[in-house]
């Protein structure tokens, strides 16, 4: 089963409370990111609750094993539902973060969805593919779930011990511009694919009807189960 993540990427509680407002009874499952947080802070992950919503906390941590520690457990003190981790940080770092008692689910980024092999060149990188199947297996014992493109779905098909939760950004609806994004997919392809989450966040926020957006990305993902 597929579920939505809808990316609550706007800079105040205010924007947040209405967008929440429009999609509540839609949507169960909310994103907040790096924009938001910065500006409202904790306030926003129980905004998020108080409306009945589970939020993926995608701050993206990478530093010292001792530091990501200490904010993996004021997340789970938060009571959110999954945070994001950058698997860069090596396996040290990864498994300190698994070892915390009460803790939100850990899904690893692996290469953001707005790089190709253009960006990635500079580091000698010639198939994304191939660095993401190899950050994922370096990841794999102490992660319960990959950030991820769509286009790199296909690799978590097999050489791992289980199948770990996949979440798919860059999600754009057909015939929806791509923006800064480079690795983009539909959110029916990202479900075929095998995706158990899609983050999706400016075709439905810039909707004059974002519910109707929102129910429309639903309505694609049944479609494929």
């Amino acid at each position: 089963m597929t579920e939505l993540i809808v990316a609550l990427d706007v800079g105040s509680l205010k924007e947040a409370e209405e967008v929440l407002q429009k999609l509540k009874g839609v949507v169960s499952f909310y994103k907040v990111g790096l924009r938001l947080f910065t500006a409202e802070g904790k306030k926003a992950v129980e905004l998020v609750q108080r409306y009945g919503g589970q939020v993926f906390l995608d701050l993206k941590f990478m530093d010292i094993p001792r530091t990501v520690v200490d904010v993996v457990m004021e997340a789970g003190k938060m009571g959110v539902y999954s945070a994001s981790l950058y698997v860069w940080g090596g396996t040290r770092m990864l498994e300190a973060a698994s070892l915390v008692v009460q803790r939100p689910r850990l899904w690893g980024v692996t290469v953001l969805t707005s790089l190709d092999e253009e960006d990635l060149g500079y580091f000698h990188v010639r198939d994304i593919k191939n660095l993401v199947r190899d950050l994922a297996h370096m990841g794999q014992n102490f992660l319960e779930g990959y950030v991820c493109s769509g286009q790199e779905l296909s690799i978590f098909q097999n050489g791992f011990k289980q199948k770990p939760c996949l979440v798919v950004p860059g999600i754009r609806p057909a015939g929806f511009p791509a923006e800064d994004q480079r690795r983009v997919i539909t959110p029916g392809e990202a479900a075929r694919m095998g995706a158990d989450f899609v983050v999706m966040g400016r075709p439905i926020l810039a909707s004059a009807e974002p519910a109707k957006i929102a129910q429309g990305v639903l309505d694609e993902i049944k479609k494929e189960r």
